[in-house]
C-alpha cells in the first residue's frame, strides 16, 4: 500500500513513516498545506493520512481538492482531542475516518487496513481473480490453490495488477507505487520489466493464466476479461 502522510509534526511523522515501513507500506510525507497539494498533483496513492492542522493551510482545504479532482484515494484524518467540528466537516467532505491525537500505531494501522479493504477490495482481506488469490493478511499467492513462492515486490505488483483490472499502467505509474520517492529521480524504469517478467513466468510455471499484457509504448494492463466467460 502506498500511503501520502500530511503532517507538519516531523517527530510524529517519522513514528509513523517508520511503523508503516516496517509493516512493508511505502509512505511519503508531506510537511505543509503546499508540499501536500504538489505531490497530490502528481502522484496517486492508496490512502491519505489528513492532518487538519497545518502550517500554510488548513487539512479541509485539501480534502476539497481531494474530492474536485475525484482522486480515489482513502482518506484517514488525523485530528486533535477537541476537534470535534473539523471531525464531523471532514467527514461531510467525504473523509473515510478520523483518528484523534494521540493515538496508537497499531489503531492506525488497523484503520489504513480497513480503508483499503472497503475501497479497493470490497470489505474483504482476499482479492480473487479466477484462479489467482491473494491473502493481504499473509501476503501470499495462490494458483489453483497451490501457493506461490513470490517476493514481496511480486506480491505488491501482483495487487496493483489487480486493483487495477483493464487500465493501463505505466513503468513509471508501477515504478512509483511500488518504491515511491526512490524513484523520482531515476533516468529510466526498465527494471520494472524484470519484475513483471519475473510475476508472469511465476504464474505461467504454477498454472495460471497470463493476464498482463504488455502495451508497446505505454506500460501494461491486467486484462481481466480475458480467460473469462464473459
Amino acid at each position: 500500500m502506498k500511503i501520502l502522510l500530511i503532517e507538519d509534526n516531523r517527530e510524529l511523522a517519522q513514528s509513523i513513516t517508520y511503523y508503516l515501513g516496517e509493516e512493508h507500506y511505502i509512505c511519503e510525507c508531506a510537511y505543509s498545506y503546499k508540499d501536500a497539494l504538489e505531490r497530490l498533483s502528481f502522484n496517486s496513492y492508496d490512502c491519505i493520512l489528513l492532518d487538519i492542522m497545518l502550517p500554510d493551510g488548513n487539512g479541509l482545504q485539501l480534502l476539497n481538492y481531494i474530492k474536485k479532482e475525484k482522486i480515489n484515494s482513502g482518506v484517514l484524518i488525523i485530528s486533535a482531542k477537541d476537534a470535534l467540528d473539523d471531525k464531523i466537516s471532514g467527514l461531510e467532505k467525504g473523509a473515510d475516518d478520523y483518528i484523534t491525537k494521540p493515538f496508537h500505531l497499531p489503531e492506525l494501522h488497523a484503520r489504513l487496513r480497513a480503508i483499503y479493504r472497503r475501497k479497493k477490495m470490497d470489505g474483504y482481506n482476499d482479492v480473487k481473480f479466477n484462479e489467482i488469490v491473494l491473502n493481504t493478511d499473509t501476503y501470499e499467492v495462490f494458483i489453483k490453490n497451490n501457493r506461490l513462492e513470490v517476493t514481496q515486490k511480486e506480491f505488491e505488483l501482483l495487487l496493483y495488477f489487480l486493483v487495477n483490472k483493464n487500465r493501463v499502467l505505466s513503468k513509471q505509474s508501477i515504478a512509483n507505487h511500488l518504491w515511491g520517492d526512490y524513484t523520482d529521480n531515476l533516468a529510466n524504469f526498465d527494471f520494472v520489466y524484470q519484475h513483471v517478467k519475473n510475476l508472469r513466468k511465476k504464474i505461467a510455471t504454477a498454472g495460471g493464466n497470463d493476464y498482463v499484457e504488455t502495451i508497446y509504448g505505454l506500460g501494461y494492463k491486467f486484462n481481466g476479461l480475458k480467460y473469462t466467460d464473459l
